[in-house]
């Protein structure tokens, strides 16, 4: 919640210095959000293609990297895990 909250605070503090400028935004709703899908699918290049060198198929690597979940984020209903990059290994083991 706190990385929502610290980004609508990021875009209404563009919005007011965009408004005291007198400048309007720099693209219109869609295309923002087009670029914004861009942004995303454009994270998983490097780790997909990293599964595909050693030979994986591009279908098995996006589930490796769990693609669909970076995208869109957990489905409603779903108890997903957290994507592979943000897991830390070895939590719950206990170190002498």
């Amino acid at each position: 919640m706190k990385a929502y909250l610290l980004s609508l605070g990021a875009g209404l503090l563009v919005g007011v210095v965009y408004s005291l400028l007198d400048v309007r935004s720099p693209a219109p709703p869609v295309v923002a959000l087009i670029g914004l899908l861009g942004i995303l699918l454009g994270e998983q290049i490097i780790p997909v293609g990293r599964q595909m060198i050693t030979g994986t198929s591009i279908r098995t690597a996006c589930k490796q990297v769990r693609c669909g979940q970076h995208v869109f984020g957990a489905m409603p209903g779903r108890h997903a895990e957290p994507p592979a990059a943000t897991r830390i290994a070895g939590i719950g083991e206990v170190r002498s």
